[in-house]
């Protein structure tokens, strides 16, 4: 009897296991359909280029052409020879998280990644890295009064910085950068949306890939020992087919932790140097104007930035030394710097039409302002002539005697479904100059460090402009 209980037990488990499989595996497909969207595509570009240029990630991120390089008799121009490369390097995957709540809060995520981190020039292997990862907490229904609703999502993690959020219409791996704003970056961005036309925005953002210049290069240490993260408020407005939004962000940093300080030893009677902690900082404002229009397969945008010191989100820009101290050692220090932004001009305009055969034209012009305030000027030579010293912190992705650059993109593309190939143009062309000499006023030969009213930091004489062709073919498959 105890042995025909043991066998009918058995059976009856092993006749359970599979169901119990398969409602497993029911469920986790509902999870999946319900609350999971996983998308991507394989990309391919094929980029010609009549120019040697500033570029990334396997020369597929577009900034600029270089700046005439004459070989040692002026005969040649090192830089005017053209280029070819084609690679798949931005094959992209990514899933949505969406439809999760608790009572009136709803819960979302986004994890992108792609393959060309890693490249050097255009060689290597590719290797996988983080494009966008945060969540959302949501909340909507909220009363306003007056029949109005509100809604308002906080966003967590890594994602678009607000000012690089809206691009031109183009192709291009570059996505318009350097005239658009590009940056992906850790941050915590609220979005109040107030009735059906209104949103307002504000958030907290930090550095990671895209980081400040300073004196030790592009380094997100800047920020980092400023304890301060980047501030951003923005107000978007839409109704029927337009949409515009205004915004500004504020940075702060400390480009230096330590310096030199001169003090008098009073028992030595003379005076001394030691390495001291020091209060360096650069405040910045970037305000940003942004408007769009849609009417059926007709769609233009426009965006104008004015930059302070924008290097940190891709833009032509930077800071420079305003101040580095008494000229000599006679006088007690608390060895810090003063310093002030470059300002810049970037402003974009592009136009798409169609669907099937899609049309597109983008139109850029970036214009260096310059600095308000004078920067320091180093002694050159015996001839009292002072030069910009190249106390200078540009953008790695340019050259600080860059005056002024355009750019006009034609695209034509051809949509089948899921399956898109395009041609694209982008022709770009850069101003260069050379920094003004300065005669130093009559006895104060010795100030090495006085800052003359002229030294703001553009390249004014001298001005050339070098173009760059770029033919690009795309070819790309979505999922």
């Amino acid at each position: 009897m105890k042995r025909n209980v043991l066998l009918f037990l058995s059976i009856l488990s092993l006749s359970v296991l599979p169901l119990d499989a398969e409602t497993k595996g029911s469920a986790v497909k509902d999870e999946l359909k319900n609350h999971f969207q996983f998308y991507g595509f394989v990309r391919n570009f094929f980029a010609f280029d009549t120019r040697e240029s500033v570029a990334s990630l396997g020369d597929l991120f577009y900034y600029l052409p270089k700046d005439v390089d004459m070989n040692e008799d002026g005969s040649q121009d090192l830089n005017a020879r053209s280029s070819f490369r084609f690679l798949a390097l931005t094959t992209r995957l990514g899933v949505d998280v969406s439809g999760y709540k608790v009572g009136r809060t709803s819960f979302g995520a986004k994890v992108e990644t792609d393959f060309y981190a890693g490249i050097t020039g255009v060689s290597g292997t590719a290797q996988l890295r983080l494009r966008q990862a945060y969540m959302t907490i949501g909340w909507d229904g909220l009363d306003l009064g007056r029949e109005s609703k509100a809604a308002v999502s906080l966003k967590l993690g890594q994602a678009w910085h607000p000012m690089a959020a809206d691009q031109p219409h183009v192709l291009a791996l570059e996505t318009g950068t350097p005239f658009n704003p590009f940056s992906r970056t850790p941050q915590v961005l609220m979005d109040a949306s107030l009735g059906k036309h209104f949103v307002l925005s504000a958030g907290a953002i930090w550095q990671m890939q895209y980081q400040s210049a300073g004196p030790a290069g592009a380094s997100a240490d800047y920020i980092k020992y400023a304890c301060t993260p980047e501030g951003y408020i923005g107000v978007t407005c839409k109704a029927g087919g337009f949409l515009a939004k205004a915004g500004v962000s504020v940075l702060s940093i400390k480009p230096r932790c330590l310096g030199t300080e001169i003090y008098k030893d009073e028992a030595a009677g003379q005076f001394l140097s030691r390495t001291v902690r020091v209060s360096d900082r650069i405040t910045t404002c970037s305000p940003y104007l942004y408007l769009q229009y849609r009417k059926g397969t007709f769609e233009a945008k426009a965006k104008t930035v004015f930059s302070q010191a924008g290097e940190h989100m891709n833009l032509m820009s930077g800071y420079g030394i305003s101040y580095m101290g008494p000229a000599d050692a006679l006088t007690e220090y608390d060895g810090h710097f003063e310093y002030v932004p470059l300002r810049a001009s970037s402003t974009w305009a592009s136009v798409s039409y169609g669907k099937k055969w899609q049309v597109m034209l983008m139109g850029g012009y970036v214009k260096n302002l310059g600095t308000a305030e004078p920067l320091v000027t180093d002694f050159t030579d015996d001839s009292g002539n002072y030069t910009d010293s190249g106390h200078l912190y540009f953008s790695k992705n340019g050259f600080s005697n860059l005056n002024a650059m355009w750019r006009v993109v034609p695209t034509i593309a051809y949509n089948f479904g899921k399956f898109t190939i395009a041609m694209e143009l982008n022709v770009t062309s850069a101003r260069y100059g050379e920094y003004r000499e300065f005669e130093v006023p009559a006895g104060d030969g010795l100030e090495i460090h006085k800052a003359l009213p002229a030294s703001n930091g553009l390249a004014s004489e001298h001005l050339h402009w070098v173009t760059n062709h770029r033919l690009q073919l795309m070819a790309r498959f979505t999922f």
